[in-house]
């Protein structure tokens, strides 16, 4: 039996205001925020008692307690609690990915609607127990007689009682992510000037559109605060660049700093997806069609090739591909949604998609994709100014461009969010 495949409407989202790490939420937990960014939805788009196909949310930097983190959430909403859940993870990517299966459910006919979403503090990051006191307590808990207890106990020393953080870093080079990236800027000569104009931007767009009401009907208030507490309206180019390299401080050519870098924050958002029918049914006007995703993954540690890619250049890959799919151009777009995990990411995977090298021997293509306008980019402010609460990024961008695309009335916008692992996220937005 042939299956119709149906499109995706993004009816809208909703999220909490970001917080720097340790400000407004330092006592506020995943499942708290989450919550209230469901609930958002829920009253935004009165989904009191309905049963929804499924929410699917996820956070990167969890407790073991919240090994059901979705779930529980959900059955603190006002949404039907037969609704069911499921909890992901994809570092970054988590939020779009969680677009992306909700998407399919709904394009598929298996569901009706959804809710994606994401959540994560590292104000309230696990601790946990060090290896050598981990292994201890586990023999403890198989021993049989007091006297093995106590052998066992006896071997607990003063080293063995210190905390194990969680670690902002990639397992297999132990390098930080803002490491990674100085080796990408470096390989591709972006400037420390044009780092701090993506950061001067992102503050200056996400200032303006605060000032114009943008954001009042995707913000719920959390906690006390009502706006991200990030942004910076003063900011200004000569405070950007007294500020020292946060990465590379020893060689004298670090370009990354805490200004050009996206902050440690805490947050969450949530977005809902539906057929057009049942939208149609529930009354509710569509904002954009989730059209193309694509997620892709790089070889940062030269297992396959004689050559490293850089870790946070995979959405250049989903890019590529993606445009093709769609039998599109880069230059086919209304707005340009980059993650701004670090200004440095912006400009290196603009500049890759502009290299006509890169596009042959890494892309495989014929020629360049070529370049933006850069008037395109970020127009709402992006991850610098905002925060960048891992999981719940996803869920902004999409709900931030679904409403400048319905504001627009028609048009197209490409997310691109690179993501832990070397791996990245990309997507294709659209209101006909």
């Amino acid at each position: 039996m042939s299956q119709q495949v149906r499109k995706v409407a993004i009816i809208g989202g909703s999220r909490i205001p970001f917080a720097r790490s340790n400000s407004a939420y330092s006592h506020s937990s995943n499942q708290e925020m989450l919550t209230a960014a469901l609930n958002g939805v829920v009253n935004k788009f009165n989904l009191q008692g309905e049963r929804l196909g499924e929410v699917v949310a996820g956070s990167v930097i969890k407790h073991s307690r919240d090994f059901n983190l979705t779930r529980e959430c959900v059955l603190s909403t006002e949404l039907d609690a037969d609704t069911p859940c499921l909890d992901i993870q994809q570092a970054c990517g988590t939020g779009l990915q969680a677009a992306m299966l909700v998407a399919n459910k709904i394009a598929l006919g298996q569901i009706e609607c959804g809710i994606a979403g994401g959540s994560d503090t590292t104000s309230d990051a696990p601790i946990g127990v060090s290896e050598g006191l981990r292994k201890i307590l586990l023999d403890l808990n198989r021993a049989k007689t007091n006297v093995d207890k106590l052998k066992i106990a006896s071997k607990i020393r003063p080293k063995h009682l210190a905390p194990l953080l969680p670690a902002n870093g990639e397992p297999r080079t132990k390098m930080s992510m803002g490491q990674h990236c100085e080796v990408t800027v470096k390989e591709w000569g972006t400037s420390r000037k044009a780092q701090d104009e993506i950061a001067f931007k992102s503050h200056r767009n996400l200032a303006a559109a605060y000032e114009d009401g943008f954001f009042d009907d995707l913000i719920v208030p959390f906690n006390g605060l009502a706006k991200d507490n990030l942004v910076r309206a003063d900011i200004s180019l000569e405070k950007l660049a007294s500020l020292k390299p946060a990465f590379d401080k020893k060689s004298g050519n670090g370009s990354l700093t805490a200004g050009n870098s996206s902050a440690l924050t805490d947050g969450a958002s949530a977005v809902l997806f539906a057929s057009e029918a049942w939208a149609k049914a529930h009354n509710l006007p569509i904002q954009a069609y989730l059209t193309y995703y694509e997620t892709a993954s790089v070889d940062f540690i030269g297992k396959n090739h004689d050559y490293k890619e850089g870790l946070l250049m995979a959405p250049t890959y989903g890019i590529s591909r993606m445009l093709d799919r769609a039998e599109l151009t880069l230059q086919d777009f209304d707005f340009y949604e980059i993650h701004e995990a670090f200004a440095g990411v912006v400009l290196t995977t603009l500049a890759a998609l502009d290299d006509k090298k890169f596009c042959k021997d890494r892309l495989g293509r014929n020629k360049k994709h070529g370049s933006i306008d850069r008037s395109k980019l970020n127009v709402k402010g992006s991850s610098i100014a905002v925060g960048h609460p891992f999981a719940a990024t996803g869920g902004r961008i999409i709900s931030t461009l679904a409403k400048m695309l319905e504001e627009k009335g028609s048009g197209r916008g490409l997310i691109s969010i690179c993501a832990a692992g070397g791996q990245g996220v990309t997507a294709i937005l659209e209101r006909p």
